[in-house]
């Protein structure tokens, strides 16, 4: 079969691999329906995560239909529309039975697949731990409702609940990239009494007005000063940082009131400095890491009810076989493109 895989630092490249087996009783394997592009990914191209192995099939974001499952399956079968996690967890161990799944004692636990493990840019995919790792898809959720579920709509719902969002609160969102719009949707869910999403490009700020016609939108150059006139308290009660630029770990500290809780989601390039001395007597709290992907059922609910909808933010689709073309596209941002959505041929 094609899978795109990882040659070595800056290179990717569809090559011809053998279709995964089964190694373990708890494994599925999946033939990819729709997978797609993901920041994450090109962190791995630009050598941003060490764990990476070279040879690997990348992707991590996936919908696919069940086609064999091992004889400790219980909660899919072959024939399953499922959204693939982007971790891979045990379910059993310390760190899974406290639900952060993303720290999964297991082998092959936390963010294996397209990092450790094959992923999903190809045909198939070998998915370890697979009730739990795999999601069944509602009948009345279509593949592209269902892309994102498992990897950064799972984590814009993490960033929302970690942020305790409560009604009146003013919540800032740096950066409307698709995280960061997952995270609007999500925030949403909370009722919190205005949004204000920062970000750089015009063209991002102009499909959050279109879609989001009641969110409060600046830029990183006015952010503090528009987020300190849109709150009571001096900042806002909660900020939340998808942009991961070399500037918005310190504008996300400076625009929060005092004792506000800063979630931190981006993943930066380069360390970030924490100046305690300037923080001094805010007393924020700071959440950080990756996303505990443990809410996909509850997340494909909300989106078969009619209130999630991701699907606007698909505004490219590529073959398989014109993968490279997509990644290029993506990376480049331009011609407007979000996300992308990769199909079989």
């Amino acid at each position: 079969m094609k899978a795109y895989t990882y040659i070595d630092r800056g290179t990717f490249r569809l090559t011809e691999k053998a279709d995964p087996e089964p190694l373990d009783c708890g494994d599925a394997i999946v033939r990819v329906t729709l997978s797609s592009i993901c920041a994450s990914d090109l962190h791995i191209k630009h050598g941003s995560v060490p764990r990476a192995v070279k040879g690997i099939t990348v992707g991590h974001e996936a919908v696919g239909i069940g086609e064999a499952v091992g004889a400790c399956v219980r909660h899919v079968k072959p024939g399953d529309r499922v959204a693939v996690n982007v971790e891979s967890f045990c379910g059993k161990c310390f760190f899974c039975k406290q639900g952060y799944v993303n720290n999964c004692e297991a082998d092959d636990g936390g963010w294996a697949i397209g990092c450790r493990i094959d992923g999903t840019q190809a045909k198939r995919v070998r998915v370890p731990y697979a009730d739990c790792a795999l999601t069944p898809i509602p009948d009345e959720v279509s593949d592209e409702q269902a892309l994102f579920t498992g990897n950064i709509l799972s984590t814009g719902y993490w960033a929302a609940k970690i942020s305790e969002i409560a009604p009146g609160d003013t919540v800032l969102i740096i950066g409307a990239g698709p995280t960061g719009l997952c995270i609007l949707q999500c925030a949403m869910l909370h009722s919190p009494e205005r949004i204000i999403v920062c970000e750089t490009s015009e063209r991002r700020r102009a499909f959050v007005a279109e879609h989001y016609p009641g969110v409060i939108l600046t830029t990183p150059d006015s952010c503090l000063d528009t987020t300190i006139a849109m709150s009571a308290h001096g900042g806002a009660d909660r900020v939340i940082e998808a942009a991961g630029s070399d500037t918005s770990f310190e504008l996300a500290w400076r625009c929060a009131r005092p004792n506000a809780i800063v979630t931190i989601v981006a993943l930066y390039d380069r360390p970030q400095l924490l100046p305690l001395p300037d923080m001094y007597g805010k007393n924020l709290t700071f959440k950080t890491g990756g996303v505990d992907g443990c809410d996909c059922a509850r997340i494909l609910a909300l989106i078969a009810d009619g209130k999630i909808d991701t699907t606007p933010l698909i505004t490219h689709r590529y073959p398989l076989s014109e993968i490279d073309e997509a990644y290029r596209l993506f990376e480049s941002r331009a011609d407007g493109v979000i996300k992308i959505a990769v199909y079989p041929d």
